[in-house]
C-alpha cells in the first residue's frame, strides 16, 4: 500500500515521514508521497526532504515521490498535516477559532481533490488542527468511516503514560481512553481504565487513588487555574513549571503538560507523529484494533451522552450527529464501530460539553466547497443528489462508480531492477488484476523499455492508477486508453 503525507515539510509532517521510514512501516517496494505546495517554501523543501531521507535510510527506504498540488495526491492512506500551527512561545495561547478559519480552506481544497481524483477507497488520518474540523470536512466529502482524527489517540497515549508513571509500571500495561475534543476539552474516560495484573477490585482502588476524590466536573476550572499558575512560574523558571505539573493529578497533567511543552517553544511534533504512525501501522497491517479517534458520528452515542444537567445530554435530545473523539475499532478500510459502554454521569456531561463545543466550532467555520467533487447538489437547486455523501453518510460519493471497462496502459520505464515490481505493486494494492502484461524491446540506448498492460477497472479507479504509475520514480511516461473495440460512455479516457 502507498502513503501520502500532506504537509510533509512541516514540523509534524517531517516527523511523520521520518518515522514511517525509520520504523520500516512501508516496504521498499511501496511508495511514500511527500506533498508540498507549488511555488512556496514547502514546494522546494520536499525535494530536499526526499534527498535527506534517502541519505539516511537508503537500505530500507520505500520509493519516495514528490507532489506539489492537491490533484497530485494519490495513495491508499493519506495523512493530512498541512496548514497553520499555533505559535510556540511563552504567553501564546492558541485560539482554535483562528486555526479553524485559517485551515478550513486548506482542508477543503485537499478533500475536494481527493474526492474528485482519488480511487474512492483512501483512508484519511487528520492531524491538522482543529482536528475535529478536519474530520468534518473530509468525512462530508469522502464518507465518514474512511476518516479518522488522531487527536484522541494522542491524548489517550498521554493519559496512559501519566497513569503508568504514577502506578510505577510501563505504559503498555495500562489501558483506557480519552474522548471528546482534542485539547482542553479532552475527556479522560476513567471508566475505561484497565491495568494489567489488577483484578476489578484492585483496579477500582487504584483508580480511586489516582483520582484523589475528584470528578471531571471540577476539571475545567482546575485547568484554567493551572494555566495561570504555570504562566507565572514559567516566567521565572521553566523547569520549575514542569516540576509543578508533576505534583498534580493524572487527568490534570494530561492537559497541562502538552500545553506547557508548547509554551516552552519545543512544540510536540515527535509525540504527535508517533501517535499518527501508530494509527497508520494498524491500517496498513490489516488488523482490527480498538483505538481512540475523532470520527463523524451518526447516532452511535445515542443515550450515552445523557446526564442530569440537560443541554446536549438531555434525555429528550435527539441522536448526536457530529464529530467527537471516542473509542473505535480501526482496520484496513477505516473505522467500523464505536466501542463505548454506558458512562458515569461526570464523563457523560463532559462528553456532552465537548460535543457542543465541536458543533459550535464547525458551524461557525465557513469552509468553501467545490461541488464538482461529489455532485452532492444539483446546479441551481440545492437539492441533494441521491447516493451523495453527507457528513453522516457511510460511503463516499457515488460519482466514483461506473461500470468496469477494458483499458490498455503503455508504460515507458527505466530498464532496471524494481521497475516491474513497482508497477505491479500499484495495481495489486488497488485490487486490480492484469488481463495481460507484455514487455517490448529496450530503446534509448538500452536504458528504457515499454511495458504494455491490459486490465479492467472503473474510469475513476483507472485515473487513480494512471496517476500513481506516473509518479513512480522509475517511470518516464504512461498512456492509458480504452481497449480497442471497447464502448466507452463514462467520460473522457484516463489521460
Amino acid at each position: 500500500m502507498d502513503v501520502a503525507v500532506v504537509g510533509a515539510t512541516g514540523d509534524v509532517g517531517r516527523q511523520v515521514c521520518t518515522q514511517i521510514v525509520e520504523r520500516r512501516v512501508l516496504p521498499p517496494t511501496a511508495r511514500l508521497q511527500l506533498v508540498g505546495r507549488a511555488g512556496g517554501a514547502s514546494g522546494r523543501a520536499v525535494h530536499g526532504l526526499r534527498a535527506d531521507l534517502v541519505d539516511a535510510y537508503d537500505e530500507h527506504a520505500p520509493l519516495l515521490d514528490v507532489a506539489h498540488s492537491p490533484e497530485d495526491v494519490t495513495a491508499d492512506v493519506i495523512v493530512v498535516a498541512a496548514g497553520l500551527t499555533p505559535p510556540a512561545r511563552t504567553g501564546a495561547d492558541p485560539d482554535r477559532r483562528v486555526l479553524a478559519a485559517a485551515n478550513g480552506a486548506v482542508l477543503a481544497e485537499y478533500a475536494d481533490a481527493i474526492a474528485r481524483h482519488g480511487s474512492g477507497h483512501e483512508v484519511v488520518i487528520v492531524v491538522t488542527n482543529p482536528v475535529e474540523l478536519g474530520v468534518a470536512v473530509m468525512a462530508e466529502r469522502l464518507g465518514r468511516h474512511r476518516v479518522l482524527g488522531m487527536g484522541a489517540w494522542l491524548d489517550t497515549l498521554r493519559f496512559r503514560r501519566e497513569l503508568a508513571v504514577e502506578l510505577g509500571v510501563r505504559r503498555h500495561r495500562v489501558g483506557g481512553f480519552v474522548g471528546g475534543q482534542h485539547g482542553e476539552d479532552a475527556v479522560p474516560l476513567w471508566s475505561t481504565v484497565r491495568v494489567s495484573g489488577l483484578d476489578a477490585d484492585e483496579r477500582a482502588r487504584a483508580v480511586a487513588a489516582l483520582r484523589r476524590g475528584r470528578t471531571l466536573d471540577a476539571l475545567p476550572a482546575e485547568i484554567a487555574a493551572a494555566k495561570t499558575e504555570l504562566a507565572r512560574v514559567a516566567a521565572e523558571d521553566m523547569g520549575a513549571a514542569f516540576d509543578l505539573i508533576d505534583t498534580w493529578p493524572a487527568d490534570l497533567r494530561l492537559v497541562t503538560r502538552p500545553w506547557m511543552t508548547h509554551q516552552s517553544g519545543a512544540k510536540t511534533p515527535a509525540g504527535t507523529a508517533s501517535a499518527t504512525v501508530d494509527l497508520l501501522e494498524v491500517i496498513l497491517d490489516g488488523r482490527e484494533i480498538v483505538v481512540a479517534g475523532q470520527v463523524a458520528l451518526d447516532g452511535e452515542l445515542d443515550g450515552r451522552l445523557a446526564g442530569p444537567t440537560g443541554g446536549r445530554g438531555a434525555p429528550d435530545a435527539g441522536p448526536f450527529r457530529g464529530v467527537l473523539g471516542v473509542p473505535v475499532v480501526l482496520g484496513p478500510g477505516g473505522w467500523t464501530r464505536v466501542l463505548l459502554d454506558d458512562l458515569p454521569d461526570d464523563e457523560a456531561r463532559r462528553l456532552a460539553h465537548a460535543a457542543d463545543g465541536v458543533e459550535r466550532m464547525v458551524a461557525a467555520t465557513t469552509v468553501p466547497r467545490d461541488d464538482r467533487s461529489t455532485g452532492r447538489e444539483q446546479a441551481g437547486t440545492g437539492a441533494p443528489v441521491p447516493g451523495a455523501s453527507t457528513a453522516t453518510g457511510d460511503r463516499a460519493p457515488s460519482a466514483r462508480g461506473g461500470a468496469e471497462t477494458a483499458w490498455v496502459a503503455t508504460v515507458h520505464g527505466l530498464d532496471q531492477p524494481g521497475t516491474l515490481t513497482a508497477l505491479t505493486g500499484v495495481f495489486s494494492t488497488r485490487g486490480v488484476s492484469f488481463d495481460s502484461l507484455a514487455t517490448e524491446p529496450v530503446d534509448d540506448d538500452g536504458r528504457a523499455g515499454r511495458i504494455v498492460v491490459t486490465f479492467r477497472a472503473t474510469p475513476r479507479r483507472t485515473r487513480a492508477l494512471e496517476r500513481a504509475v506516473r509518479r513512480l520514480a522509475t517511470v518516464r511516461s504512461v498512456t492509458v486508453e480504452p481497449a480497442p473495440g471497447t464502448e466507452f460512455s463514462q467520460g473522457d479516457p484516463a489521460r
